[in-house]
C-alpha cells in the first residue's frame, strides 16, 4: 500500500434547512470538480438572520481528497 498524499480546500456550504444540509451541499458542489474527496472537517458554522428568524445556515468546510497518483 503506498502512502497517500492529500490536498485541502475550505469552501462555505449554505442551506436554509440545517447544518447538515449547509454541508451536504459544499460536498456536493466541490465533488462536481474534485475526484476522490475522502473526508470533510467543519471549521466554522454561522447562520443569516432576518427579523430575527433564522433564514440559512452557513458552514465553512475543509476538504480533503487524494491526488491522482501516476
Amino acid at each position: 500500500m503506498s502512502a497517500h498524499i492529500y490536498k485541502k480546500i475550505e469552501i462555505v456550504g449554505s442551506s436554509p434547512t440545517s447544518i447538515e444540509d449547509a454541508v451536504n451541499n459544499a460536498v456536493a458542489k466541490a465533488a462536481e470538480s474534485i475526484r476522490n474527496i475522502k473526508w470533510v472537517e467543519v471549521v466554522e458554522t454561522r447562520c443569516h438572520v432576518e427579523e430575527q428568524k433564522i433564514t440559512y445556515w452557513q458552514v465553512t468546510v475543509k476538504i480533503g481528497f487524494t491526488l491522482d497518483q501516476n
